[in-house]
């Protein structure tokens, strides 16, 4: 996967939020790719007034979808989805014995590393047409100690689940490697994973499905991004993608209080 250029941060834009055009399509029966799957719950971003927003949440709809990165951060060859990739279902949805593990294959799955968003919520997804990749990018209201409960909870993952097999529903037996991904020191705390699972396709060929997961506090806010292909990805790429979104929600979040 290319690197991301850094263009320079623009809060001026109000990003629209790429939620489900594409994504409410139907599932591929396909275990690879990019395709049109059944899509993982998605929480609309608020749509309250300002007023009643600001009362009970750091972030108001406008400026969750403010704070969102766009085609333009990421770059070429990155495009606004097209539909879910298929491997999500293929891969995502599976089980396995030990508690910790099956609770990360449900996150991985539904897209909520940080469990349901109840706040302002935008998402963004994007595809990358030169190796199949999707990135899914998420900015949220939570409060800052659920989010740092549900980090430190992510940060022991590549201890209690760093090897595990899962039992997927299409893909058969998958082996699960959980290792921690470096991030930047953004924001007020942070968690990267590198989840590996490796298995066989119905021909017997070794199929790889790597998927990085990074989520960052902010305050009482939080980002988070998905960015998963079948085969590599580059771990430098995910973690400048959760710097530039940090940097551009503290930001956002400096200007609300200049402007109230």
């Amino acid at each position: 996967m290319p690197r991301f250029p850094a263009p320079a941060l623009s809060t001026s834009t109000v990003v629209t939020t790429v939620l489900a055009a594409a994504l409410g399509i139907t599932a591929a029966c396909t275990a690879g790719g990019i395709g049109k799957a059944e899509p993982p719950p998605v929480t609309a971003p608020d749509t309250r007034t300002p007023a009643a927003s600001a009362a009970g949440s750091a972030l108001t709809a406008a400026q969750a979808q403010a704070a969102l990165l766009t085609q333009a951060d990421l770059g070429s060859p990155w495009a606004p989805t097209e539909g879910v990739a298929t491997w999500r279902d293929g891969l995502l949805k599976a089980s396995t014995g030990t508690p910790d593990c099956q609770r990360l294959l449900d996150a991985l799955y539904a897209d909520e590393p940080l469990g349901t968003p109840t706040g302002t919520h935008a998402v963004a997804a994007f595809d990358n047409g030169d190796d199949a990749a999707q990135l899914r990018y998420q900015v949220l209201d939570r409060p800052a100690a659920d989010v740092d409960r549900s980090l430190a909870w992510l940060k022991k993952l590549p201890k209690t689940c760093a090897q595990f097999t899962a039992t997927t529903t299409r893909a058969g037996t998958q082996q699960v490697e959980v290792t921690d991904l470096g991030l930047p020191a953004v924001g007020d705390a942070r968690q990267g994973l590198r989840v590996v699972l490796t298995g066989r396709n119905s021909d017997g060929d070794r199929t790889v499905l790597t998927l990085d997961v990074a989520a960052v506090r902010v305050g009482g806010t939080a980002i988070t991004l998905t960015d998963g292909a079948l085969g590599g990805i580059s771990s430098d790429a995910t973690a400048q993608t959760a710097q530039r979104g940090a940097q551009r929600l503290a930001e956002i979040r400096r200007r609300a209080r200049v402007q109230a």
